[in-house]
């Protein structure tokens, strides 16, 4: 009875098969695609299933050969529908309620699971570069300061060579000073023997010349630059 019903309901009227009929001859010549390639029927059933059996059986082919293979295997007891077969049925139902229903808000919670985990990644990723494009600044600091130091050692070298300079010429000049200070010693010293020679030379004639010089010619001395004073008074006159 349930197979009688199943055929009696899919039974196409006369028109449709002919319909079929001309679009299977002027058709014949070409294979018909899918409008749609990748579209599904029935939530899992491929579009292109249903035109491989739109060209072979018709429009109504497919869901004939579904409804005659449940009747099938329904009417042979080959399916046998016991409290399993409802508990499957009803754990399908409540899936597919389930995956419509709870699917849009779990498929949204995941993408935004996904898009926060992607964002902390790549926000991770950039923290990682930055500290490393900052590593790598640190580091050209370092050089440029170990160049810096290079620079600051022959600043350094330079600095102690003028001063071992300034050292060897203050030095020199001591020596100049010193050498100077007992020369002139020295040149004082023979001044101060020559002084002392001519004063005593000059007393010694001295000393002679008036141990030389006799009373008598030292009246005849004294007369005579009175009579030179008096003429050159008178003279003057």
């Amino acid at each position: 009875m349930l197979s009688r019903a199943a055929i009696l309901s899919v039974q196409r009227p006369m028109g449709a098969l002919a319909a079929r009929a001309a679009a299977t001859a002027a058709g014949a010549d070409r294979p018909v695609r899918p409008e749609h390639p990748g579209k599904v029927r029935l939530g899992f059933i491929p579009e292109e299933w249903f035109q491989f059996f739109y060209n072979k059986t018709g429009v109504t082919g497919p869901y004939t050969f579904g409804v005659g293979l449940i009747t099938y295997l329904c009417s042979k007891e080959i399916y046998v529908m016991e409290h399993e077969y409802y508990s499957g049925l009803s754990l399908a139902i409540m899936a597919v309620i389930a995956v419509k229903k709870l699917g849009p808000a779990a498929a949204k919670w995941a993408d935004g699971e996904i898009d926060r985990i992607e964002a902390e990644w790549k926000q991770g990723r950039e923290d990682e570069l930055k500290a490393l494009q900052e590593s790598i600044e640190a580091e050209k600091k370092e050089q440029w300061r170990a160049e810096g130091s290079l620079m600051l050692m022959d600043a350094k070298k330079e600095n102690v060579a003028l001063q071992l300079e300034a050292a060897f010429r203050e030095r020199a000049m001591n020596v100049y000073n010193e050498v100077k200070r007992r020369l002139d010693y020295q040149v004082e010293c023979r001044h101060i023997e020559r002084r002392l020679n001519q004063k005593h030379m000059v007393d010694w004639i001295v000393k002679n010349v008036m141990a030389s010089i006799t009373p008598q010619q030292e009246k005849e001395t004294l007369n005579k630059c009175i009579a030179d004073l008096s003429a050159l008074a008178a003279r003057s006159k």
